[in-house]
């Protein structure tokens, strides 16, 4: 997918939309980024594919149109970026892309055994997939990745409560908590990094946030794992939403505090 006229391409979906030429930003109409966009997430496509995917309310005919006029803007104005292998189109190989990066470190986090960056736990954070884009499928590949970055949390979560790093833990369970504040495994996490700290008082105040919230937006309760990791019985806590709780960075939720108690970590963190 090279070429003999290299040019140095850096393509960034993260948080939003950005395309660089040798360290220089480049403007792109509409069009062109959903093209780029695509190929970066979906990968190789053939043209068929690929103007289905982007102009789906289209007739065939029509879309065909609308991605033949789009990629002959790109050969023009972006020369190299996108190369054609007859019927197959895909992102110059040499491209620097943040979606790879974080894929890459996804998959590592899966090895145990593999060398991590100090800064994993950031680039999940800030994993944010072409965030304002409504598209069906950029909000199917958004889940997705947000599943993925989720699960690649839980793991360095559970990785740094057992090497009894409570701090790392629960940073790095915040982190999972503000991607998605509504999904259990995530608090239950972090109730446990905070009872790692010590911290039994923030502890508590986490569990009746979680249990204040998930009861008003979903009418349910939590696990009865909370009460058991808390030494409480779950039947006796109301659902008020505990004050002075601080925001989650970036996320605009309410977030609480930090917990405490003397737990087996090693054990909870294996059931």
């Amino acid at each position: 997918m090279g070429s003999d006229d290299h040019t140095d391409w850096t393509v960034r979906l993260f948080g939003f939309w950005h395309l660089s030429r040798d360290g220089h930003p480049v403007v792109v109409s509409t069009r062109q980024q959903r093209i780029i966009a695509a190929l970066v997430v979906r990968g190789p496509q053939t043209r068929r594919s690929l103007a289905s995917l982007l102009w789906p309310e289209s007739s065939e005919l029509q879309a065909s149109g609308n991605l033949r006029a789009s990629l002959y803007r790109v050969s023009h104005e972006l020369p190299h970026l996108i190369g054609t292998f007859g019927d197959l189109l895909a992102l110059e190989e040499s491209a620097r892309v943040d979606v790879y990066r974080v894929r890459e470190l996804i998959s590592a986090i899966e090895r145990p055994a593999e060398e991590l960056p100090q800064e994993a736990g950031e680039l999940l954070r800030t994993a944010d997939l072409l965030p304002g884009w409504y598209e069906d499928w950029v909000l199917f590949e958004q889940e997705r990745l947000n599943q993925q970055r989720l699960s690649a949390l839980d793991n360095l979560c559970r990785r740094a409560l057992i090497a009894g790093h409570s701090a790392e833990a629960i940073a790095l369970a915040t982190i999972a908590s503000g991607i998605e504040p509504l999904r259990e495994r995530s608090q239950l996490l972090l109730v446990r990094s905070y009872l790692a700290a010590d911290d039994r008082a923030s502890a508590l105040k986490c569990y009746q946030y979680f249990r204040g919230l998930i009861h008003r937006e979903l009418g349910i309760t939590p696990s009865p794992r909370f009460a058991e990791l808390l030494g409480i019985p779950s039947e006796t806590h109301d659902l008020r939403h505990p004050p002075g709780s601080p925001q989650y960075e970036g996320s605009g939720r309410s977030v609480p505090s930090a917990a405490r108690r003397s737990v087996d970590l090693r054990k909870s963190v294996e059931n």
